[in-house]
């Protein structure tokens, strides 16, 4: 019997410069590319025209398209990862698995539980660094331990970084080793119970000139001033040594400042999983939340009475994006305006999200809640008409997403800004106590 080696996508969605593709190729033996809808994903998601699955799907077809110019293609399964690797498996003929490493919780468990089962059929189980430039333990403090600020683990980070780092992975030279098949199984989107999204993803923007003055445009929200390639970095359809080789090319500190942080942001993930479901300061984990629920829904339909917030909800709901300065200024309202638990927005940032991505996701919404690391001191609250003064004077951004807002019909502020900053700050105080001051 003729042997193969699988290789599985994942967040990892591209031929060119893939890890675990790179070494799954070069071993010489026939492979098999798969992709795995995971049912314990996608059941629980209640949307069935979810972009983010058309977006996964898209990308999927242009890689088995890809593929099958080289005589190959993609196996697409839509079942649980361990039901569909016991149907992969009774060929026999699966020598091992290569795929590229996820430092979510649910993915750490998931991957587990695949290479024991692998390993009970003396299946080998190869995973690699892809999505990352540095993970895990890679950027520590000289005693071994994670840095938990972030400036320090930028300087350690730009001093241990060489070019071997951002060096591409050639898998062209063994495009010869995808296994030769045709009429490879390969689901649509309505087998797997969703339909197409109406939501226009976002064009990318890499030009030269925007990475240079990125730092000058990046907090303008009226501008195309940032790359739009958050959603491609989440799933792997371009490459993150790429992005930063691009960066120190032309000289971006500010963008390559950015992908930085998000190094960070998944090593914060991988050795404080507890972030997912409380603070990272358990002091913060106390905060007595009002939690209103008609408040909450006002934010979330942009209906608030502050124009520059109301503008960046509605932008979310209508693109699945929201400029990254009116995110802040967005959490910074509903927790701190509002007091309402940062892990209401969180999930439905999370559901909204076409770029969410759990580290970075979760990282944001402590960082404005005040609770996460190297976050917003909590006594630091965005006042939304100051924003709005610096970062969309003109009314630009707001015209676009809230034309009413100087309307009779506009909805009055649902709270005063100086009633909430005091409401918070004495909330905060009372529920740090003495640590308030520090923390």
């Amino acid at each position: 019997m003729k042997k193969k080696i699988i290789f599985w996508f994942r967040r990892d969605l591209r031929l060119h410069d893939n890890a675990g593709l790179y070494h799954a190729l070069k071993n010489g033996v026939p492979v098999e590319c798969i992709f795995i809808f995971d049912k314990n994903i996608l059941d629980k998601l209640d949307n069935k025209q979810d972009a983010r699955v058309t977006f996964i799907h898209r990308q999927i077809e242009q890689l088995h398209q890809q593929l099958h110019k080289l005589g190959s293609g993609i196996t697409t399964y839509y079942n649980t990862p361990e039901k569909a690797f016991k149907e992969i498996i009774q060929s026999g003929d699966v020598t091992a698995v290569y795929t590229n490493h996820d430092y979510e919780p649910y993915a750490i468990n998931r991957d587990l539980e695949i290479e024991t089962l692998l390993q009970k059929n003396k299946i080998a189980f190869h995973t690699f660094k892809d999505q990352v430039i540095f993970e895990r333990d890679e950027i520590v403090k000289d005693d071994g331990k994670p840095y938990t600020v972030f400036t320090p683990y930028k300087n350690k980070w730009l001093k241990t970084r060489t070019a071997f780092h951002i060096k591409s992975y050639p898998t062209e030279k063994y495009h010869a080793h995808f296994i030769k098949t045709k009429n490879k199984p390969f689901h649509t989107l309505k087998e797997i119970g969703f339909n197409p999204s109406s939501i226009a993803f976002p064009e990318s923007n890499t030009g030269k000139n925007l990475l240079i003055n990125y730092g000058k445009t990046r907090d303008i929200p009226s501008l195309p001033g940032t790359s739009r390639l958050s959603i491609h970095f989440r799933f792997g359809t371009i490459s993150i040594r790429k992005a930063a080789a691009v960066a120190i090319a032309t000289g971006s500190d500010v963008w390559l400042n950015e992908l930085i942080w998000r190094d960070f942001y998944q090593m914060i993930l991988w050795h404080f999983p507890h972030v997912t479901d409380s603070a990272f300061k358990p002091a913060y984990n106390h905060i007595p939340w009002r939690n209103n629920e008609k408040e909450f829904q006002a934010w979330c339909e942009g209906q608030t009475g502050y124009p520059i917030v109301d503008a960046g909800m509605r932008e979310l709901n209508a693109t699945g994006f929201m400029h990254n300065r009116v995110r802040m200024i967005t959490a910074s309202f509903l927790v701190k305006h509002l007091l309402i638990d940062w892990k209401w927005g969180e999930a439905y940032f999370a559901a909204k999200l076409l770029d969410f991505d759990l580290s970075a996701n979760n990282g944001g919404w402590q960082w404005a809640a005040s609770s996460g690391c190297d976050a917003a001191p909590y006594f630091r609250i965005f006042n939304p008409s100051e924003q709005t003064k610096k970062f969309d004077p003109q009314f630009k951004y707001i015209r676009k997403w809230v034309p009413e807002f100087e309307q009779l019909t506009y909805p009055s502020p649902i709270v005063d800004h100086k009633f909430a900053r005091e409401r918070c700050l004495a909330t905060y105080k009372k529920a740090l106590g003495t640590t308030a001051e520090e923390a």
